[in-house]
């Protein structure tokens, strides 16, 4: 499939396109911490939306945004309510970019649903593709091993990002090429990343950086481990995390923060095992939970 924006021509319309792509790529060159205009700082990090939604939003089972646009409004159980595709957008920003919400109306808000958009043109009409979200696992029926995820770390993780987490910058200056996995550049805690099962998906089908999920290199397991090492590290404090999931019952199981609808410890939530949790649910409120 051809996503490149360069088949674009330069109508009033592809304009704003372009520069939604470009803030997808670059984002804090143009709203980021170093961007030399205070007024236009959004994000409290350095990370690029394409850090994780990896090739632009178009990679399979890396949170692809192909169709995103026919999915919304959507109902989101941390906010209990039936959101926008702005508020999603701001709740990236606020959680996974350690930032602000952008004004709606705003031109960065603007150019990226218009980029949203365009990407719709690749999307059934129902928004569901293949590769959509991530890849499921098998979480395994234990706790998070941290010996062996930081083996794994050292032995597959470092070349890209650091013995100390820290990443690798771009040769532009404002971007990385390989994000930083904590520390103060990193996602908070209130992000979706920071959640063991789903940074363990997203690794399983994304890492090294030139797997593709036809050719995996890390067993479920040792995405496991090696989700579990890097979410035990320290990292940027969202606060209010409280008010997150007003319906306790929909809150995911790896979780790290707490109130929860159920008896089990923060630590458990933060570092498994997992089955137990799920199997309360089942049985308490039968309700199949799967992260």
């Amino acid at each position: 499939m051809n996503y490149d924006i360069a088949q674009l021509d330069d109508s009033e319309e592809n304009k704003i396109v372009k520069y939604g792509f470009e803030l997808f790529q670059n984002t804090p060159k143009y709203i980021g911490p170093d961007n030399g205009n205070s007024e236009k700082v959004y994000s409290g990090n350095r990370l690029s939306c394409n850090n994780c939604h990896l090739q632009a939003g178009t990679k399979p089972f890396a949170a692809p945004l192909i169709g995103v646009i026919n999915r919304f409004p959507q109902y989101r159980g941390r906010e209990n309510k039936i959101g926008t595709i702005e508020e999603r957008i701001n709740g990236c920003f606020v959680r996974s970019m350690n930032g602000k919400m952008l004004p709606p109306e705003s031109e960065e808000m603007t150019a990226l649903v218009a980029y949203l958009k365009w990407l719709n043109h690749y999307a059934p009409k129902d928004g569901n593709i293949n590769g959509q979200g991530f890849v499921n696992i098998e979480i395994p029926n234990r706790a998070i091993n941290l010996e062996n995820g930081k083996q794994i770390y050292d032995n597959v993780c470092v070349r890209c990002h650091g013995i100390d987490g820290k990443g690798v910058k771009s040769s532009n200056g404002f971007t990385y090429q390989y994000p930083p996995l904590w520390g103060n550049d990193s996602y908070n805690n209130g992000a979706g990343m920071n959640r063991v099962i789903t940074a363990a998906q997203f690794i399983k089908a994304n890492m090294p950086f030139d797997e593709t999920y036809e050719s995996l290199k890390l067993t479920d397991e040792e995405a496991y481990d090696v989700a579990g090492y890097i979410n035990q590290m320290q990292r940027p404090i969202k606060t209010n995390l409280d008010q997150d999931f007003p319906d306790l019952l929909k809150k995911p199981v790896s979780t790290p923060y707490p109130p929860y609808q159920d008896p089990f410890s923060m630590e458990q939530h933060q570092k498994g095992p997992f089955q137990p949790i799920i199997e309360f649910y089942k049985k308490t409120y039968n309700i199949n939970k799967t992260k």
